[in-house]
């Protein structure tokens, strides 16, 4: 028997999506395998729509809403499988989206999550914001995708279908071993949302472990279903993250020097939203800078005494991204050298 899976969407007043995407999750061609909505304490009607219509679904009820980290790390303390999917409630998966992502992961031990081709919902033959094939980093932990570079994403002409480690599996269709969930403490929830699967997959790669992106499976991400991508509390989560993140996993000489060089490259972005005309984003760099150094005291206590070198992990492109695209105009990630 294959090893058992749950799949885990965590839903808040996303009824919508739950009865669009969740028939196609429920016909996936895999023999051990339950379905679960973890409910982030909607105000929607989505608990009693699921037990109307989808009864053979498990829900589990958080009593608030935590986030996206909080809330799946609630949830997941409930749940008992060899892996576990953490699927976003606005994406749709193909039949055999679950088997071809799971022999991959099985077949090294070393492997700890993965993610599958991911696309984008609306254009079926394009890559998507939110991982498409696989995600990485640069030297100044600037978070991009192959197949994706800030808003200039390519459609799939198989360009992407070897199977290859990467530096971080996006948080949209999450595959991760069971046990390394729990080694690991599961996400930050401190983060709130986004970044935090990339800090997972980054405490991941310093103990020791492999990300992996598996081409053979694929699924379509509507994207922006609970936070907009033009949204002022995005970007401020966005940024205050990442240098959270940094602080968190990299050797600590390391991190003084790339934090204060990232920090330098916030206040162009920081410049660039007051000259557009977006002052809610420029404060929302300000706000995301300043609570990372008010977190400074309790961040640092979280770091581990594993602290890999940063440029020996797999994954991370050496040179500056936001240098290499808008400087030197490289639109594709097959042109970064």
């Amino acid at each position: 028997m294959n090893p058992s899976v749950a799949v885990v969407i965590l839903n808040w007043n996303g009824k919508a999506y739950l009865n669009q995407f969740l028939p196609g999750i429920l016909s996936s061609e895999y023999d051990n395998l339950q379905i679960i909505v973890g409910d982030n304490a909607s105000t929607d009607d989505s608990v009693s729509f699921l037990q109307e219509n989808f009864p053979t679904v498990k829900i589990i009820q958080n009593d608030q809403n935590y986030g996206f980290a909080g809330g799946y790390n609630k949830v997941l303390e409930r749940v008992k499988a060899d892996y576990f999917i953490l699927l976003n409630s606005d994406v749709e998966v193909t039949p055999n989206w679950i088997k071809p992502v799971i022999d991959l992961m099985e077949s090294d031990l070393q492997i700890a999550a993965a993610q599958p081709k991911i696309k984008w919902q609306l254009n079926k033959n394009q890559f998507e914001y939110a991982g498409a094939a696989g995600g990485y980093l640069d030297i100044y932990a600037f978070p991009f995708c192959r197949g994706r570079l800030f808003n200039v994403y390519e459609l799939d002409n198989g360009q992407y279908n070897e199977q290859k480690e990467v530096f971080w599996a996006s948080g949209a269709a999450f595959f991760i071993k069971s046990k390394c969930w729990r080694e690991t403490g599961g996400l930050d929830a401190d983060l709130f949302a986004h970044m935090e699967e990339i800090d997972l997959c980054w405490r991941l790669k310093n103990l020791g472990y492999k990300i992996m992106y598996c081409p053979n499976a694929e699924v379509y991400h509507v994207g922006g279903g609970t936070l907009q991508t033009e949204n002022p509390f995005k970007t401020y989560l966005n940024f205050r993250n990442n240098l959270i993140i940094m602080q968190k996993n990299l050797p600590a000489a390391d991190a003084v020097f790339r934090i204060f060089i990232r920090m330098f490259i916030d206040f162009i972005a920081w410049w660039h939203f007051l000259l557009t005309g977006k002052p809610k984003f420029t404060m929302a760099v300000s706000k995301g800078h300043w609570h990372f150094l008010k977190s400074l005291s309790k961040t640092n206590k979280k770091r581990k005494a594993v602290q890999k070198a940063y440029a020996a992990h797999t994954g991370v492109y050496n040179n500056s991204v936001v240098w290499a695209f808008f400087i030197k105009k490289i639109k594709h990630f097959s042109e970064l050298r």
